[in-house]
């Protein structure tokens, strides 16, 4: 059965899912707690000199082209829309997805592909997403039949994904990450059949039924445990699902929390010892949970207005959707470049989503846009990675960032704009003597009353770029 709708309906639901994912992005980051642990400040030390990663939304979804597992969710918002024959009825919709897995098999599932294209594109690490809300996994738990080693797809020798997938992209040098979502709404634990769900919270009150809540508790705990402990080395445990919290931790002054019912503490204290225990220097990232388990922040489908002290990614979709959708509308390689200049000069690091479908292979566009951010990259990634953030920071078309005693001025062009013969960098100072030169190119540039000048020559050398970067020394 094909679930995939048009395109403008399918559209309708994207957008709704981005105004979920900025609506998620509210927190208090004054709550921020730094690490204590030399071998996790170490870690994030690492992780913020890399810079820029990939992010993929994997699941059984991606076979009807709808968005990842919110339209389960019993809630009257415009991502948790349901599409199909089946979408008047909850229960018969819920079977009809979760039957999904009967006929899900990627038989063009290649992760190495995606590695190599990755790397080409200078991203340096990446987050995989071993589940999702729906509790399918893409890695072959014991503690879960609704997994993808119970597929079509089992007699494959890549079967067990997440593995392949993580490996391939250790075996290319990148820092691992496996998304997890703490909410299962599989699992008769979290969503108790007795109860009807009424919301993406658990269905029942945890203080009213402990021994139920302790049971998903330990479910939660051992599926992790299997992450990290037989699947290699990971560096991050990037978990999702913010609304499973202490009741504690709830902030009453952002919407979005207010709204959550019970106390569904899932004791992170006991998964983060024991995740390192298995992995010494784990970053940990329990999104949208202030405190010690929460190493870095992640803004969802946005780039702070400012710079920001704390460690911090804005993860975002390459195209509008987090999950797989037959026409996708990717951004332009120049609004992805300036995306990654926009978030390093403000001190942050770029999580960028491109999908894989239900053969298990990306869209095509996605290689392309992936290659040219790469020969962008090849350039200008000096001024990318192991940098830090320069006063001002962004200035009108201007992003700065600095390396020892190396300023790397970024000018972000506009489509189709042509090089003036000067240019005068916004909210800095150029010192007299300094030497000036674009990235890859040596010829070394005149300043005149504050301003770059640029020869005709010069210009043409250097073609047009999405964005052009000064070295100033």
């Amino acid at each position: 059965m094909n679930f995939r709708s048009t395109a403008a309906l399918l559209a309708g639901l994207f957008f709704a899912s981005a105004s979920y994912a900025q609506q998620h992005s509210e927190q208090n980051h004054s709550k921020y707690v730094a690490p204590t642990d030399p071998l996790v400040q170490q870690k994030l030390s690492k992780w913020q000199d890399v810079k820029f990663g990939l992010l993929m939304h994997w699941g059984t979804y991606s076979q009807w082209g709808i968005v990842e597992s919110w339209s389960l969710c019993p809630e009257d918002e415009g991502w948790c829309e349901r599409r199909g024959p089946h979408s008047h009825d909850w229960y018969e919709y819920k079977k009809a997805y979760e039957d999904i897995a009967k006929t899900f098999n990627p038989v063009k599932f290649n992760p190495e592909r995606w590695a190599k294209a990755a790397k080409g594109a200078g991203m340096k690490y990446l987050v995989f997403t071993t589940k999702h809300h729906d509790g399918f996994s893409m890695f072959d738990s014991k503690y879960t039949d609704y997994k993808i080693t119970n597929t079509p797809f089992k007699s494959n020798p890549k079967a067990n994904v997440t593995k392949e997938v993580l490996a391939a992209f250790r075996n290319e040098g990148f820092m691992t990450g496996t998304y997890f979502s703490k909410p299962d709404w599989h699992t008769d634990s979290y969503w108790w059949p007795y109860f009807p769900p009424k919301d993406r919270n658990v269905s029942y009150d945890p203080k009213k039924r402990p021994d139920l809540w302790n049971k998903f508790k330990d479910f939660t705990y051992n599926q992790i445990e299997e992450l990290m402990s037989d699947y290699g080395s990971v560096d991050i445990l990037w978990l999702d699902g913010g609304w499973v919290r202490p009741k504690s931790s709830i902030d009453t002054t952002i919407s979005w929390q207010k709204t959550i019912p019970y106390d569904q503490d899932i004791d992170m204290a006991r998964i983060a010892k024991m995740a390192r225990s298995h992995q010494p220097g784990l970053l940990v990232v329990d999104r949208t949970v202030s405190g010690e388990f929460e190493n870095y922040v992640t803004p969802e489908q946005s780039i702070p207005d400012h710079y920001m002290s704390i460690p911090w990614e804005s993860c975002m979709t390459m195209g509008d959707s987090w999950s797989y959708i037959p026409k996708e509308n990717f951004k332009s390689t120049q609004k992805l470049v300036h995306t990654l200049v926009d978030i390093v000069a403000k001190g942050g690091n770029l999580l960028l989503n491109v999908a894989p479908g239900p053969d298990g292979e990306w869209h095509e566009e996605a290689y392309t846009r992936l290659e040219e951010m790469g020969k962008w990259m090849n350039v200008n990634g000096v001024g990318i990675y192991e940098t830090k953030p320069l006063a001002p920071y962004r200035a009108g078309k201007w992003a700065y960032t600095k390396k020892g005693n190396t300023t790397y001025a970024f000018y972000l062009a506009e489509a189709g704009e042509k090089l003036p013969a000067s240019l005068k960098p916004e909210g800095l100072e150029i010192p007299a003597k300094a030497k000036i030169t674009f990235a890859g190119n040596k010829k070394a540039l005149k300043v005149k009353n504050g301003a770059i000048e640029l020869p005709a020559r010069t210009i043409t050398e250097i073609g047009t770029q999405p964005a052009y970067l000064f070295v100033i020394n």
